[in-house]
């Protein structure tokens, strides 16, 4: 799976801050760039829905 865009906005995930992780329902890799975990901007994982902040 690759790991270059965030899950929320589509951004490149180049700058320092930003991580990823297993969907909690299905283990999907969910990406989170520095700006949307610092603002607890919502995601949906694009396999099976879930919604997490």
């Amino acid at each position: 799976m690759a790991r270059d865009r965030c899950t929320s906005c589509n951004a490149t995930l180049a700058e320092e801050g930003s991580t990823w992780f297993p969907c909690p329902v299905c283990a999907h890799e969910i990406n989170r760039c520095y700006r949307c975990r610092e603002q607890s901007i919502g995601y949906t994982c694009p396999k099976c829905g879930f919604q997490g902040p």
